[in-house]
């Protein structure tokens, strides 16, 4: 049975300050890297064969915390890159809506194909798909752990699952250092294992017990 482990990357300072982010090439800030610091163990403890990740630097330095504990290498994919957020990107969201109203009310909607120069929908969870699909297929009967982006995590994970973008809108965003788990056992195709798992997530499991 193939695994897929999507891990959103950790927390940054336009995160922190609700600046569009995209395809900027914005880096991890000290709660990040803490953040990827602390899920690496629990992720190292899965036993991963390949680590993938979006060339982007929030990324790539999220999946490096995971690769100096296993001392597996990193193959960065740009397929697996956040979605392109055309004009709005760098702007904090009270901007986008206020320079692009029209284009930010059908964002809030759900609209898949806003406008603004941002990418639609269909195509950020085909290319996500594919970097996915292609990474699971370079180790089959593996755990690959892929580093990526919120939104390209939801849109890529859809894609395989063969889930629409209404179903997709119920779904909560991955949080900074978590993950979303996939697996395929080859007769059914990707079926979903979990979701929004991480450090507070496993902590609360286990106070539980």
């Amino acid at each position: 049975m193939t695994r897929l482990i999507v891990w959103r990357h950790g927390n940054t300072d336009w995160n922190a300050a609700s600046r569009v982010q995209g395809q900027t090439d914005v880096p991890l800030n000290d709660l990040g890297r803490e953040q990827a610091a602390a899920a690496a163990p629990l992720l190292a403890a899965l036993r991963p064969d390949a680590i993938v990740a979006s060339d982007l630097r929030r990324a790539a330095d999220t999946a490096a915390a995971l690769a100096a504990l296993t001392g597996l290498p990193v193959r960065a994919d740009a397929r697996l890159r956040e979605r392109h957020f055309g004009r709005w990107q760098g702007l904090e969201l009270t901007e986008a809506e206020q320079r692009y109203p029209d284009e930010h009310a059908r964002w809030r909607a759900g609209d898949p194909d806003p406008g603004a120069d941002i990418e639609s929908l269909d195509d950020l969870g085909k290319r996500v798909g594919a970097a996915l699909q292609d990474a699971a297929d370079a180790a089959p009967g593996g755990t690959i752990v892929v580093a990526t982006h919120g939104g390209a995590a939801r849109q890529g994970c859809g894609h395989l699952l063969g889930w629409d973008h209404a179903v997709l809108r119920a779904i909560g965003s991955l949080r900074n250092c978590h993950w979303t788990e996939l697996r395929d056992s080859g007769t059914r195709g990707w079926h979903l294992r979990a979701h929004n798992v991480g450090v507070l997530t496993t902590t609360a499991a286990a106070e539980a017990v």
